[in-house]
């Protein structure tokens, strides 16, 4: 019998909903085995799409793809520094194929191959937003028709640019603003009082039943989080996403001994340093790293291993910018770890779904697996290749976001 051996790596540039997508596929040397991983860095595609094919592709040709510890650890050392987001997302795309093709071999979807399922589905958070307070309450209330238990709510801050905000039916979220105004303005104090009002007069009309989450996306001060963070918990949310950015986390420990408002953090992390202070020291609830940020579904399980050990619970960071693959490694990690807290969800497009076969399914609030061996999920590269990405001078960047006296602020 032939060694089994892998034969090419290579990288799909796609973005049938607009958004910019990195596949890596990585071929074998059996006849039709090979298996796809998510390397999705929106913001710079085209540089992890280079780590791959001038970097990994070189170094993995020939490798025994069943090694995926050890390729894992070489590649992951190979540039010396290591860590970084477009390394971690190259480095992921190939960690992801690679337990594609295990599960492929093995005839089990990954889950298996992770221990098993902990539950039959992934229960998962909606997004609901709007322009006054009335807006967002609807649209929660037909996400609880729905069949959801978990709502995310944004509002719109009159007259300033807002994270997380939806036009008047629920669809794509944007970064730009939907009320007339200063078109990238933020202004935190506006936010902070109007987000207390609007949690307020969320549980006046809807009560305790339903489980509501927020996401600051660390654009404010550190102390006006903790004085929202401390404001809401009466309101009982499930929890509060990203108080503060990265680079200000010593602050969660203050705010552990401010409040008890359940917290989750980590869609902007791709160090281990960044993490594991927080978790051993139990400084947040909910870890929301980005699968592929971090390296792939290797790093994703054991991450998940620890958190279980200091009753952390997992709420992987799920938005239309991580690939059907991506959210096909997040479900099986949901499946597989006993400590699930939540799953983001993202409904793609037609056209998404038709390029990507096999997309886990949402029904009633919740993502299902398919039982297809692998990932569950496979990719029509020729369809791919009619979905180019879009023209865009900052090609996928973010456009920056500032105070009225000009200062550029966090996303």
């Amino acid at each position: 019998m032939r060694r089994l051996k892998i034969n090419d790596v290579r990288t799909i540039l796609t973005a049938p909903d607009g958004i910019r997508l990195v596949i890596v596929k990585v071929v074998t040397n059996k006849p039709n085995l090979y298996g796809v991983g998510c390397a999705t860095f929106t913001q710079r595609p085209l540089a992890v799409a280079t780590a791959v094919e001038e970097y990994l592709k070189p170094f993995l040709i020939g490798k025994d793809p069943d090694q995926i510890e050890d390729i894992f650890q070489s590649s992951l050392v190979s540039s010396y520094w290591r860590n970084g987001p477009v390394l971690n997302n190259a480095l992921s795309g190939v960690d992801m194929a690679l337990w594609d093709i295990k599960g492929k071999r093995a005839d089990m979807p990954v889950y298996q191959l992770l221990g098993g399922k902990c539950r039959h589905a992934a229960a998962l958070y909606a997004h609901a937003s709007g322009h006054n307070f009335e807006e967002v309450t609807n649209n929660v209330r037909n996400y609880i028709e729905d069949g959801y238990h978990y709502v995310r709510a944004q509002i719109a801050i009159s007259g300033y640019s807002t994270y997380g905000v939806r036009g008047k039916s629920r669809g794509r979220r944007t970064q730009q603003p939907i009320s007339s105004g200063q078109r990238h303005t933020f202004e935190p104090t506006a936010y902070v009082n109007t987000v207390l009002q609007l949690f307020d007069h969320l549980r006046t009309e809807l009560g305790y039943d339903i489980e509501l989450l927020h996401d600051v996306h660390e654009r404010i001060p550190p102390i006006q989080a903790i004085t929202l963070a401390k404001g809401l918990e009466k309101y009982r949310l499930f929890f509060l996403e990203d108080p503060f950015a990265p680079e200000d986390i010593e602050y969660f420990r203050i705010l552990r001994h401010q409040t008890s408002i359940p917290i989750a953090m980590g869609e902007l992390f791709s160090n281990p340093n960044e993490y594991l202070p927080l978790i051993k020291d139990r400084l947040i609830d909910f870890i929301r790293v980005h699968l592929s940020q971090i390296g792939g579904l290797s790093m994703g399980r054991k991450l998940a291993a620890m958190c279980e050990f200091f009753g952390v619970r997992t709420a992987w960071h799920g938005p239309g910018d991580v690939s059907p693959v991506g959210h096909a490694a997040n479900l099986a990690l949901d499946l597989a770890c006993h400590n699930f807290g939540i799953q983001e969800q993202h409904k793609f497009k037609e056209a998404t779904r038709r390029v990507f076969l096999g997309c886990p399914e949402i029904r009633d609030g919740y993502l299902w697996p398919n039982d297809t061996p692998g990932l569950g999920i496979d990719i029509d590269e020729k369809l791919a290749a009619k979905f180019p990405f879009p023209k865009d001078p900052l090609g996928g960047g973010w456009e920056p976001i500032r105070k009225p006296d000009g200062t550029v602020i966090r996303p």
